[in-house]
């Protein structure tokens, strides 16, 4: 898989990984940085010459309209991970895995292992920009190449994978934006596969999909890629629950507040819960 020569995805849901690689890099740049991503300099760099100026101009444009609190939110599911590994955990699963580079710049234990699940084409970009930075993770790492809307559990279950050790499953904006009955199923297949003990996280938000970045995102993708707000119908925390989940949540004002950047949420709803599986 891969090649020499990375395929640059210039339109599907892909595309928004590239927009939290330019962010990462952004934040990288900063001498106040909240993480430090060295690789995302050359995703940005391998993507570049993929796209027209119009088409680069505009996914930067809404890279930087998302800056503030998705940097933020990078560095938030960077605790969550060292929270983790250091509880004991060594086995973690990426949801939509994007662009994400953890297995390389966290320094996880050599015993523990990334699994990456995200769609063939994603990784058909992002295998070569790797080997070309001839990057090294500090743990074992698993390239999972599979549509979450699909199979995926037994490709990961083929890749080694574990269902009587803790896992610790890492969820960025991958649930959301397709249906209810989706999300509902991919929260139930990962309590099948998680051990007691397992972790799993994810934000709860308010958003306006009318709202012209989130227009100009579909727009530039070419796909829905809104995420879902917390209604009656549709709240992961609650159904973590009814499967067998300790819940709890954190506001986003409690968790940001000691990191220095103005990203302050009037709605005490918006935050982000922890689940341990019971």
């Amino acid at each position: 898989m891969g090649g020499d020569t990375p395929r640059v995805p210039v339109t599907g849901v892909a595309v928004t990984a590239l927009g939290v690689a330019v962010i990462r890099a952004r934040e990288t740049r900063r001498a106040d940085r909240l993480y430090t991503d060295p690789l995302a300099e050359d995703f940005v760099d391998a993507a570049k010459p993929g796209f027209d100026t119009d088409r680069w101009t505009r996914l930067l444009a809404l890279a930087d309209q998302f800056y503030p609190g998705r940097t933020v939110g990078v560095r938030l599911v960077d605790d969550r991970v060292r929270a983790a590994a250091h509880a004991g955990i060594r086995q973690f699963v990426l949801l939509g895995a994007g662009l994400d580079t953890r297995a390389f710049r966290m320094d996880l234990p050599p015993d523990t292992t990334v699994y990456e699940i995200d769609l063939p084409e994603l990784f058909a970009f992002k295998e070569p920009v790797l080997a070309r930075a001839r990057a090294t993770p500090t743990c074992a790492r698993r390239v999972i190449p599979a549509d979450l809307r699909d199979d995926w559990p037994n490709p990961l279950l083929n890749n080694d994978f574990r269902t009587d050790v803790p896992t610790c499953w890492i969820d960025e904006g991958t649930l959301g934006p397709l249906t209810r009955d989706w999300n509902r199923r991919v929260v139930t297949t990962l309590t099948d596969l998680s051990a007691p003990g397992s972790r799993f996280g994810a934000a709860r938000v308010t958003v306006d999909p009318d709202s012209a970045p989130y227009r100009e995102m579909r727009q530039l993708v070419a796909a829905d890629v809104t995420p879902a707000a917390v209604t009656a119908d549709f709240d992961v925390e609650n159904w973590l629950r009814d499967l067998g989940w300790d819940t709890t949540f954190h506001s986003w004002n409690d968790l940001t507040a000691p990191l220095g950047r103005d990203v302050a949420q009037p709605d005490p709803r918006i935050g982000t819960f922890a689940a341990i599986r019971r």
